[in-house]
């Protein structure tokens, strides 16, 4: 799994690399309209995709985002490849918190920081990925909210 890992994070590297800053928030722009909405659908179901569901900072309204997360030892990685400036990112560092919904549990995302692809503190795969347009990733701490749903 580790291995299937690592390729999923470079692969992704590797098409933000390709697309730039200006392809990947326009593919940003794509996304949260046509394919978010049918990625929420089994996102929540299969490992390294979760969902994190937010708060709007300025509307007050509950958002629901699809992405590929790796998720381990209590750990949430997600990899920036449309940047810091992305709203559910600023959502997630104004409120501080967030759920995240990943195979089947739901969890309390909690301290998230935006941190370079890099560090040493992320898993081996993330940092695979490193020296890419991908330079940031969103790490954070879960805590369990609720029972696994089966």
């Amino acid at each position: 799994m580790k291995r299937l890992a690592a390729v999923v994070a470079l692969l992704a590297a590797r098409t933000a690399s390709l697309l730039g800053p200006g392809g990947m928030r326009a593919l940003a722009r794509f996304n949260k309209y046509v394919t978010n909405p049918i990625q929420r659908l089994w996102a929540p179901h299969l490992p390294y995709y979760a969902v994190i569901e937010h708060t709007g900072r300025k509307s007050g309204r509950t958002y629901q985002t699809p992405v590929m997360a790796f998720v381990q030892d209590g750990e949430l990685v997600v990899m920036l490849n449309y940047g810091t400036e992305s709203d559910w990112v600023r959502n997630l560092q104004a409120a501080g918190t967030a759920t995240v919904v990943q195979r089947g549990g739901r969890y309390r995302l909690t301290d998230p920081s935006v941190v370079p692809s890099d560090s040493p503190e992320l898993p081996a795969a993330v940092r695979a990925a490193a020296g890419t347009r991908a330079r940031s990733a969103l790490y954070g701490t879960l805590m369990p909210d609720s029972p696994p749903i089966r």
